[in-house]
């Protein structure tokens, strides 16, 4: 059987095609050498797993050590510690006798149920004590562990970290979604809190796992064409990286939806053109990953940080930054060159997630926004969005939780209803920049539209500034300002309006007040 791009669960060599994920990590072998735990902490479905595999594989075929990968995430649903730490050395000792040398299995655990608040350290302690070479524990999805669980492993641990040179686990890594400074936000309680004397403190002992290089991508479509005869475009491959930014499960799908999908015809070369509707079929089909990731714009903490990027706004300055390090490590957001959505499919997904069920509200009638050549009339369009968001605004905004962003995301909801029956919607968003960007595609033509909150007079001002440069940036000589006055006091006649200006670049510029 040919191998294929694997989008569910850690690649395997021989089946999918592969790139070393040993590649994206510098350094911990080092760590294992030097005996020393660390964290490693990436996104879901960027490679943690099958990384852990490979390196335990790689450590027990070179017998210098007993490593063992052990997935925690069945404990999520137990909260009493002494019964999770029973679970616990049970799973351990399942695995390494599943997956280990015979001469270096873990002890049956039974012994240890005495005494099961200290179960997991005297269990390592007594396995390492009697193992001819030096055990490496990998534990995966640690952050799955409830509260009270969590703060017991990760006390054993420090406790047997602590007492050595006495016997122990060589090394240890602990594996998850997130930094273990978040497993201390999470827990700490005036009551009970983990202290700073934790060896997992060491922030030079805490990993992450990047996104595929352009290269990468380029290498890992380079499989399949070795192995079929399919060729991608050079110009499809770079498309495939730039609307990913390498993320390993968006790079898999995306190739996985046109090579199965889309361009099933070995014969046939994949193009740009490919790529764009593989993308589009993902967001809308809504794959698990996407899913998950849509999930989590619910939590308080995460719209705390996106939802200025959505409206190009500053973050406020009592934004916690362990928050902002938390949706940087969910993969939802990047912290460099600048604070932005981490990747174009995810700046589709998220506004589409949080506008889904306005989206199914909005009626459609091609009718009043199409002129009778086919061509989209803008004009007409914004100036029923205006009518459209004086009439429903006030009640969908009361019951939304992204306020600030909220007329922001009614448009893009109005507007994707529209362009899901011809055409498509590009967004750019960037805390700070003080606007939103949307460019409508429909047959052939562009739409340039920059979305601001009403700020004052110097809001109109900057608008048609920035406006002007990005449309200049793109090309195109005709845009729309879409200003959106959120002053309480204010009537609609005073917020509704239509006026025209030439931009500094001699651009027509359309403003639409909302």
């Amino acid at each position: 059987m040919s191998r294929y791009f694997n989008t569910a669960g850690p690649c395997q060599p021989e089946q999918h095609y592969f790139i070393p994920p040993e590649h994206r990590l510098s350094g911990v072998r080092a760590l294992i050498d030097k005996a020393l735990f660390f964290v490693l902490h990436a996104p879901r479905q960027t490679g943690k797993t099958t990384l852990l595999n490979t390196l335990a594989r790689s450590l027990n075929q070179e017998g210098r050590y007993a490593a063992l990968v052990v997935d925690v995430e069945f404990l999520q649903r137990i909260t009493d510690a002494k019964e999770g730490n029973l679970a616990l050395i049970d799973r351990i000792y399942r695995s390494g006798c599943e997956k280990l040398p015979e001469r270096v299995h873990p002890l049956d655990p039974a012994p240890f149920r005495d005494s099961p608040l200290q179960a997991l350290h005297d269990y390592l302690r007594a396995w390492s004590k009697g193992c001819p070479t030096p055990v490496i524990l990998l534990i995966d999805e640690i952050d799955s562990l409830s509260e009270d669980l969590l703060i017991s492993v990760l006390r054993q641990l420090r406790m047997g970290y602590a007492d050595r040179p006495a016997p122990f686990v060589h090394s240890l890594a602990l594996v998850g979604l997130r930094d273990v400074r978040d497993y201390k936000a999470r827990v700490r309680e005036e009551r009970d809190t983990l202290g700073s004397a934790s060896p997992f403190n060491i922030k030079s002992d805490s990993l992450t796992l990047r996104n595929f290089t352009a290269a990468e991508v380029a290498e890992l479509y380079t499989q399949h064409t070795a192995e079929t005869g399919q060729v991608f475009q050079p110009e499809a491959v770079q498309l495939a990286y730039d609307l990913t930014r390498g993320q390993p499960w968006l790079v898999n799908a995306l190739a996985r939806q046109m090579v199965e999908e889309d361009v099933p015809d070995r014969t046939q070369l994949i193009t740009p053109a490919h790529v764009e509707a593989a993308k589009e079929s993902l967001i809308l089909r809504r794959d698990t990953h996407l899913d998950s990731l849509s999930e989590r714009l619910r939590e308080a903490r995460v719209r705390r940080v996106i939802e200025p990027i959505l409206v190009g706004s500053t973050m406020a300055m009592d934004t916690m930054n362990d928050d902002l390090l938390y949706v940087r490590d969910l993969g939802l957001i990047e912290t460099t060159p600048q604070l932005a959505i981490a990747n174009p499919i995810y700046q589709e997904v998220i506004p589409r997630s949080l506008t889904f069920v306005m989206q199914a509200n909005i009626t459609h009638d091609s009718q009043w926004y199409t002129r009778p050549d086919g061509s989209l009339d803008m004009p007409a369009l914004l100036r029923a969005f205006q009518e459209f968001f004086a009439e429903h605004s006030e009640a969908w905004l009361e019951r939304f939780d992204y306020k600030e962003a909220g007329p922001h995301l009614i448009l893009m909801a109005f507007l994707q209803r529209v362009v899901n029956h011809g055409g498509c919607l590009h967004r750019e968003f960037a805390v700070g920049s003080g606007r939103a960007d949307v460019v409508v595609e429909w047959r052939g033509s562009k739409y340039v539209l920059e979305l601001k909150l009403w700020r004052g007079e110097r809001t109109l001002r900057q608008g048609v500034e920035q406006l002007s440069r990005y449309l200049q940036r793109l090309g195109e000589q005709e845009g729309y300002l879409v200003l959106f006055d959120r002053v309480s006091g204010k009537s609609w006649e005073e917020k509704l309006y239509e006026q025209e200006c030439e931009g500094p670049q001699g651009q027509r510029i359309h403003i639409f007040g909302v």
